[in-house]
């Protein structure tokens, strides 16, 4: 049976998205959920999940509706919970305010839920529909889908770089390509995510904090540094601040010195060690290691070896491309996108371009890249 939807059901799930992507960087490894009461065709209660570990949409909206919940509408961006885990079930709380129908974008796959809750409201003789704008739901939770379905973190790959696709000079030189306001950006996308990347290459050349600067970020990154030797100086600035910021490298599994790596244990890093695989690290393995942690985002910066070696794995999900109107030019200059590279023009990654847009002077790509 085609279920239909109204303009106004469609308005108000709109409504509804927009309200769970402010959870964004706060609720992980959670999903980002929002919630719309509505009652006569007016809105008498909004919520999102604000934070990991805290109430969930739906409680935050109820609560807002009052007893105007009762015969009311429920929008809801994610299957209710109807389990308890670190909160009671959203089920639960739908029941005892009366709604008389739950409007539903996408069906949960955690395996405590994965259907359960639709039974359960529709046990109580609560409407349920869902389906409506499930597209936009799954786009928006796409790191929170993947850490079900694979165990690994969402990848985003972030660069900055010069019209002719270079990202620093002849002689190493990046700083700055971007404009201020594309940088302020990035520093608030480093404020979100679990992890933030880069090769031995990167701290070597520009020696980067790799933190957050702009107010308090929403997550504490881990800063990682691929560095198959473990070779990184313990005077470089990412070493000589990690007992304040949680820094991991990651090296060659039983190929490191023990007394580098003792020392740099002293320095308040953690070294995880991997298998080595044909084109360098296993990232593959890093992954599925992140993963075991409930990371959900990975943020990997450079240099371009570090990018290249994840689009050649087929490894990343999302890229931020920042291009500057300014040419390097140089044979030698740095490419922004490293590795090995297809060899033929069919083989090259699939990617999308989600959205165009101006930061400052410079030109804003999102892309998404497909599944191999």
């Amino acid at each position: 049976m085609t279920i239909r939807f109204t303009p106004e059901d469609e308005r108000f799930m709109r409504r509804a998205l927009a309200l769970a992507a402010r959870g964004r960087g706060s609720v992980e490894p959670n999903p980002m959920v929002g919630c719309v009461i509505v009652r006569a065709g007016q809105v008498v209660g909004e919520g999102w999940h604000r934070r990991f570990g805290g109430p969930h949409a739906e409680v935050h909206a109820l609560r807002e509706a009052g007893p105007q919940a009762k015969g009311a509408t429920c929008y809801v961006t994610l299957e209710p919970c109807c389990h308890h885990g670190k909160t009671p079930p959203c089920t639960d709380a739908l029941q005892a305010s009366g709604v008389r129908r739950v409007v539903v974008a996408m069906r949960d796959p955690f395996p405590k839920v994965a259907g359960r809750g639709f039974r359960l409201l529709r046990g109580a003789g609560i409407e349920v529909v869902a389906g409506l704008s499930e597209r936009e739901a799954a786009e928006l939770n796409a790191p929170y889908l993947k850490l079900l379905r694979t165990g690994r973190p969402w990848v985003i790959l972030k660069w900055a770089q010069s019209l002719d696709g270079r990202i620093a000079t002849r002689s190493g030189d990046s700083q700055w390509i971007s404009g201020e306001r594309s940088r302020a950006w990035v520093h608030r996308l480093r404020g979100r995510v679990d992890g933030i990347l880069v090769g031995r290459g990167t701290v070597l050349r520009d020696n980067p904090t790799l933190t957050c600067r702009l107010g308090r970020p929403r997550r504490q990154a881990v800063r990682l540094v691929l560095d198959r030797r473990l070779r990184t100086p313990l005077v470089s600035g990412i070493v000589r601040t990690a007992h304040r910021v949680p820094t991991m490298i990651v090296a060659e599994r039983g190929e490191v010195d023990y007394r580098r790596a003792v020392a740099l244990r002293k320095a308040g890093v953690e070294v995880v060690g991997i298998c080595n695989g044909p084109g360098g690290l296993d990232l593959s393995e890093l992954l599925d290691e992140l993963g075991r942690r409930r990371w959900t985002n990975l943020l990997v910066e450079g240099g371009g070896q570090a990018i290249g070696s994840f689009v050649d794995a087929g490894l990343a999900d999302e890229a931020y491309v920042f291009v500057s109107p300014r040419l390097i030019g140089g044979t030698t200059a740095v490419s922004a996108v490293g590795g090995l590279g297809p060899e033929t023009m069919k083989t090259l990654p699939r990617v999308r371009c989600v959205r165009i847009g101006r930061s400052g002077e410079d030109l804003l790509y999102h892309l998404r890249f497909s599944e191999r």
